[in-house]
């Protein structure tokens, strides 16, 4: 009996090229940044295609196959980060978020301003060691919390919903800034972020 063959569609990077021009964060280290996000694509489509040859040639569970599939995390979330960070970005900003809004109804729930939320959010991102800052929200009870996520599957939980992602890998800022001037890339990244996008993300 013939073998089906498993169905996929590749992914394909996403275009960005709409935010050259941003307030305090370089085109070089955008186009540098760009970069590595097609890599993640790249791989993410190398590794589904490995696993899929292993799996029809009948080697699934093989030392081979599970080294493969433990790097599906790391790929995929590689990927998907970088797309809700950059798609979370314009020049200069976007002046929308304000306490009548409904994202800012729904953060001053949680931190009572905006303010409190924001200096939260930028604490984590400076925390020490590499990764990400992102606001989730929990789709079970609708309330928000600003999360640490390292190695971009490390600190993800289960079912929570991204709305401002935050890369703080030194990648996304080193160009533009001295080691200890971290704080100074997130200020830029907040004068960046649309927040219209931001609250299209949330769960209502």
């Amino acid at each position: 009996m013939l073998q089906q063959k498993i169905s996929y569609k590749p992914y394909k990077e996403q275009d960005f090229s709409r935010l050259k021009g941003l307030q305090g964060i370089s085109d070089e280290t955008l186009e540098i940044h760009l970069g590595l996000y097609s890599g993640y694509v790249k791989n993410t489509n190398i590794l589904n295609e490995k696993v899929i040859e292993l799996t029809e040639a009948g080697k699934s569970g093989q030392p081979e196959y599970a080294e493969l599939k433990r790097r599906y995390g790391f790929e995929y979330n590689g990927m998907r980060l970088h797309e809700y960070y950059f798609a979370n970005l314009k020049p200069n900003g976007s002046d929308m978020f304000k306490e009548s809004t409904t994202l800012g109804k729904i953060i001053t729930e949680t931190y009572s301003s905006i303010d409190v939320w924001k200096n939260d959010f930028c604490k984590v991102g400076a925390m020490r060691g590499v990764g990400w800052a992102i606001l989730f929200q929990d789709p079970f009870t609708k309330t928000l919390s600003n999360h640490w996520i390292t190695l971009h599957e490390e600190g993800n939980i289960a079912g929570f919903n991204p709305l401002l992602v935050m890369d703080v890998w030194e990648h996304a800022w080193f160009r533009d800034y001295k080691p200890a001037d971290r704080p100074k890339y997130i200020e830029a990244f907040m004068a960046n972020v649309d927040w219209s996008v931001v609250e299209s993300r949330l769960i209502k």
